[in-house]
């Protein structure tokens, strides 16, 4: 809750940092200024011709999902997740139109479902099951992940403040937790059951993903290119996400 109340109030800031000024008129404000929500130099100024950077705090808000062996778009729309993406910017080009960015990223997704995760110790696989052949009817069923990766990217935009952008990149990274939460009732009373780990899912992933958008805005979708379970008898599942990107500084 505490992170939650955190990352609205940056949010709100957010939209104020949409008009702020571009710094080239001769009675604005200086655009080399350090804050968040700014392009962020220090504690001093920019030297002057030090080409401006951006996108180093990036939070991704995204819808998850999976395919594979799963048709997309069949869960519950309430998947919800968010990656938060410490970069750098490197600028290639003078101007800063194409840079490269790499940095650190956490990564938290919650994927409903209607279905069950059934797992076999001894053959190290995992099979989604419908859950009306089981004889159990639980309120809530969801799988959510918990990761660290080292994200790479390529960025394009145009020369101006409020530009257009393109990022075209991918993750590497270490999977910390795979827990699969279960919510229902018995006797008349909530019962909150997790598993915690899967004899053969994922530890290393890896994907690739896109963003497109306006300064601080943009739209966001990933792709898993390995399964979340590695077995391949197991129900070959790949983590997709949609969403929006919020640009902090």
């Amino acid at each position: 809750m505490i992170r939650l109340i955190i990352f609205l109030g940056l949010l709100g800031i957010s939209f104020n940092s949409l008009s702020q000024y571009d710094g080239e008129g001769e009675n604005e404000i200086s655009r080399f200024r350090p804050g968040v929500m700014w392009f962020y130099t220090g504690m001093r100024p920019a030297k002057p011709g030090k080409p401006n950077k951006y996108d180093r705090l990036i939070f991704d808000i995204t819808y998850n999902d999976w395919i594979g062996d799963r048709d997309p778009f069949k869960n519950p729309p309430l998947s919800l997740g968010l990656n938060t993406n410490l970069m750098f910017d490197v600028p290639l080009v003078k101007g800063n139109t194409i840079a490269f960015g790499w940095g650190i990223s956490h990564q938290i997704f919650n994927i409903r479902h209607d279905e069950m995760l059934v797992s076999d110790d001894g053959s190290k696989t995992t099979i989604l099951i419908p859950i009306a052949s089981t004889g159990f009817s639980p309120k809530k069923r969801s799988l959510v992940g918990n990761s660290f990766s080292v994200p790479l990217e390529v960025r394009f935009r145009k020369k101006s403040w409020k530009h257009l952008k393109v990022h075209l990149g991918g993750k590497i990274g270490y999977q910390l937790r795979l827990t699969e939460k279960t919510v229902g009732k018995y006797d008349g009373h909530k019962v909150v059951y997790r598993r915690h780990g899967f004899p053969n899912n994922s530890k290393l992933i890896y994907s690739t993903h896109v963003r497109f958008g306006l300064r601080n805005w943009a739209l966001y979708a990933s792709y898993n290119l390995n399964s979340i379970f590695l077995n391949k008898e197991s129900t070959q599942l790949n983590l997709i996400q949609f969403g929006l990107s919020i640009s902090l500084f």
